[in-house]
């Protein structure tokens, strides 16, 4: 049995795409307009907001997701206008490799910020207009469950090298996401959990280290877009990729520790 209600189809559904101006989000928001749906975009700069999407079909709502309160100003204007999302792809996120030496604080509570904090500030206002709406609409056979889609990393699974910050940032939203699921699903809300591996985006595009099973922005949008038709909780890929770093959840500490090392760039790629 499929642990969320499947969505077959984003046709006729309101859809709010937060960090969709680039990368997997700008995928995901050109998939869901080819498929009908009424879609709003989220992103820092209202000029890249309007380049990615010109069409008067898309409403734009400018947004820095680490403002205490953002998320509910954008989502009052939604409800008011009768823009109310009844799915949301928090796609937003930040990435920067940070070898352990080198790491400074204000990076790492940046990432923490951005990955992990604006979520909760994002899930507190959806939680304040879906809360009192979903049990009738779960109940009724004309309408779509509420759905939030979380999107975190394979990089979540385990603490990884290079990732001091970006690794416990993903770790906490996983916890998040599964907290949410348990306790929201009775409540007529379904919440699903996307971890990706490699996709080739601005930030990815920063790392100076081989990436295996890279894939691109398009291809993981339809992947995400299959594992909702599935009603899946956790949407992984490439699989190919990601079922080796779910392995690597289980191994013994010693023997994972020794393959994380020998991960490592020698020291003097590290220094560059």
């Amino acid at each position: 049995m499929p642990l969320n209600q499947p969505i077959p189809s984003l046709s006729g559904r309101t859809v709010w795409v937060v960090g969709g101006s680039t990368g997997i989000g700008k995928a995901l928001a050109d998939a869901a307009l080819l498929q009908g749906a009424r879609l709003v975009v989220s992103g820092r700069q209202s000029q890249s907001l309007a380049e990615a999407f010109p069409s008067d079909r898309v409403r734009q709502e400018v947004i820095d997701i680490t403002e205490q309160g953002a998320a509910q100003r954008v989502m009052d204007a939604l409800a008011a206008d009768g823009w109310l999302p009844d799915l949301v792809f928090w796609v937003a996120g930040d990435y920067k490799p940070q070898p352990i030496a080198e790491f400074r604080v204000e990076d790492a509570r940046r990432v923490l910020e951005t990955n992990l904090l604006a979520c909760y500030d994002g899930l507190r206002a959806l939680l304040n207009h879906w809360l009192p709406a979903a049990p009738a609409r779960a109940a009724s056979a004309a309408q779509s469950r509420f759905h939030i889609c979380w999107f975190s990393s394979v990089a979540g699974y385990r603490g990884l090298p290079l990732a001091l910050s970006y690794s416990a940032s993903k770790a906490g939203l996983n916890a998040m996401a599964e907290t949410c699921f348990v306790e929201l699903k009775p409540k007529g809300i379904d919440v699903s959990l996307v971890c990706p591996g490699f996709v080739k985006t601005r930030l990815t595009d920063g790392n100076d280290f081989k990436m295996p099973a890279l894939i691109s922005i398009e291809e993981a949008a339809q992947q995400t877009l299959r594992g909702l038709a599935k009603g899946e909780f956790e949407i992984h890929y490439p699989r190919r990729f990601t079922w080796f770093m779910k392995f690597l959840r289980i191994l013994p500490h010693r023997l994972f520790f020794s393959m994380a090392r020998r991960s490592l760039p020698p020291p003097k790629e590290q220094a560059k």
